[in-house]
């Protein structure tokens, strides 16, 4: 083992440790300073314990001697703007669009023409089958007369089979003329029944022909493809000369006046939500609008638990348009609250929104909810009806420490 190497080491380590932690020694022996050495003759000076004077600390704060007022409450919620209706327009029949196209954007009227149809053949299936009612129709006496002779039958075959009887009865008819009158009579009943039977489909005959006629109609009206309401093209009505088919589109049509404004609201606020209150919101534009709780969905999202709530605006102009994004402020009913600087509030150890509170000359913290953030404040529920809320100072008083208030005028 090599020694050299071990004392240049212990040599470097008690240079580093006179240079770091004895270096006020070094330099005083560097300069020839010799400290006297104390002796224990040496007097030494006594320490003057200071008085345990527990004295408290004061500090001085700035409060307002706030009242509550009533306010109405409000309930915001995130949400956008959805058409009042909106419907793809489709062919109930087939064949080829004869009429010229009208553009996406453009109004349409409830009941104007979107699309026309080429009639093709069906005015001649219309001609056929109003010719077949009155030929059904005729058919009608021929069946009644039918029906009326078969009633004279069965009524003369109900006379001879009466007659049969009676002289059966008496000995002057034989058993095979009474049997042969008694078939005469179940002959004529059943004539009969065949003669109401041709009656019936006479008439049915007639009331066919009529539903072919109604069918023939109804199939010539879908030929024009109608507005069922008024409202914008979203998108461009079937071309000219195009094939549609049932079900084919013709084009999009939506409703924007009124438009509906869809929020939805926390299972927490919903109770606060009837239909027909007053509501505003605001557009993402920034533009402000007005208008009232229509819907309030009774069962909640499974994913969300929230609640979907519609208003109604009106949108005249048409310039608010589908999907955009809006705050929304439902109002609900009156509550007390407090107005005060939103600098008033504070955090307490817990983390806890609240105020500092003068209490007999001493600070206080009181937990609150923001009800409203206005540009004269924010409106607080949680404290009592009068309170003297401490607007400077509440950071640097905690619960307990005397205070010493000088109070100005609250906000308006």
């Amino acid at each position: 083992m090599r020694i050299v190497p071990v004392f240049i080491a212990a040599i470097v380590a008690t240079a580093l440790y006179l240079l770091v932690f004895e270096r006020d020694r070094l330099l005083d022996f560097a300069a020839g300073d010799a400290s006297p050495e104390t002796t224990e003759e040496t007097p030494v000076a006594a320490v003057e314990e200071p008085e345990n004077e527990t004295e408290e600390r004061v500090v001085s704060v700035v409060a307002v001697k706030s009242e509550a007022r009533e306010i109405d409450s409000t309930v915001l919620l995130r949400g956008r703007t959805e058409a009042a209706r909106q419907i793809d327009v489709r062919a109930e029949t087939s064949g080829l669009v004869i009429s010229e196209p009208l553009r996406k954007g453009a109004y349409v009227e409830a009941g104007q023409l979107m699309c026309a149809i080429d009639q093709g053949t069906r005015e001649t299936a219309l001609a056929e089958a109003e010719a077949r009612v009155p030929e059904a129709a005729a058919r009608i006496p021929e069946a009644e007369g039918r029906l009326a002779e078969a009633a004279s039958r069965l009524e003369e075959a109900r006379i001879n089979d009466n007659a049969a009887e009676q002289l059966s009865k008496d000995g002057f008819a034989s058993t095979t003329r009474v049997a042969s009158a008694r078939a005469a009579l179940t002959a004529a009943e059943a004539a009969v029944e065949s003669a109401k039977a041709g009656v019936q489909a006479a008439e049915a005959g007639v009331k066919s022909a009529q539903a072919a006629v109604a069918s023939a109609k109804k199939e010539i009206e879908r030929l024009n493809v109608l507005a069922p309401f008024s409202g914008l093209l979203e998108t461009d009505t079937a071309e000219l000369g195009a094939l549609l088919q049932p079900g084919s589109s013709c084009a999009t049509i939506i409703q924007l006046d009124p438009i509906k404004l869809v929020g939805f609201v926390p299972e927490n606020d919903v109770s606060k939500i009837e239909v027909g209150a007053q509501a505003g919101a605001r557009l993402i534009s920034g533009r402000e609008v007005i208008g009232e709780v229509t819907f309030v969905s009774r069962s909640s999202d499974m994913e969300t638990r929230t609640f979907r709530v519609e208003l109604s605006v009106p949108n005249a102009d048409l310039s608010i348009r589908d999907g955009q994004t809006a705050e929304i402020l439902i109002a609900s009913e009156g509550t007390m609250a407090h107005l005060l600087p939103a600098s008033a509030l504070t955090l307490n150890d817990e983390g806890e929104l609240g105020v500092r509170l003068a209490r007999d000359n001493k600070a206080a913290f009181a937990p609150v909810r923001i009800l409203r953030d206005t540009v004269d404040g924010v409106w607080l529920d949680g404290l009592p009806a009068a309170a003297d809320v401490i607007v400077v100072g509440q950071e640097y008083v905690i619960d307990g420490v005397a205070i010493d208030i000088t109070y100005r005028e609250a906000a308006g």
